[in-house]
């Protein structure tokens, strides 16, 4: 297995991916939405995207986006997407991807990264926390719907 950062080349295997996550996710299947919202990603430098194959065949992906801290003057990353194909799931995928992830952020000397996952999947929070990632207990996080 090998973790490789996407770009334009690996656009149809990051699509593909994508596209399985949303599903995850109970979102209709939109490969044709993925593709343009990867390839929006990726041509304005919005986002990083890692993507771990095995002898070409995609197994995975992790997508962050820059974020920065006002109060510490640094970059941190958000962690938005992690996604492993169900065939690779508890090979070792999640953790290679989410040590290139930590890899950029040392790179690229933020103040840290940031995720969030439901508090139901239990097998992502022990992963998280495998890697040295702490719950936060200091904040609440809000949203707003537009």
């Amino acid at each position: 297995m090998e973790i490789i950062q996407a770009h334009l080349k690996e656009l149809h295997a990051v699509a593909t991916l994508f596209n399985q996550y949303r599903v995850f996710y109970d979102q209709p299947s939109n490969l044709q939405g993925a593709q343009k919202f990867i390839l929006e990603r990726m041509e304005k430098n919005e986002s990083v995207i890692f993507l771990a194959l095995d002898e070409e065949v995609p197994l995975g992906f992790v997508q962050l986006y820059p974020i920065f801290t006002s109060v510490g003057m640094k970059r941190k990353w958000l962690l938005n997407d992690l996604f492993v194909d169900d065939a690779h799931r508890r090979k070792g995928v999640g953790k290679a991807l989410m040590n290139a992830a930590k890899r950029l952020g040392e790179e690229t000397e933020a103040a840290g990264i940031l995720l969030e996952t439901t508090k139901d999947n239990l097998k992502a929070q022990a992963l998280y926390e495998s890697l040295g990632f702490q719950k936060e207990d200091t904040v609440f996080f809000y949203n707003l719907s537009l």
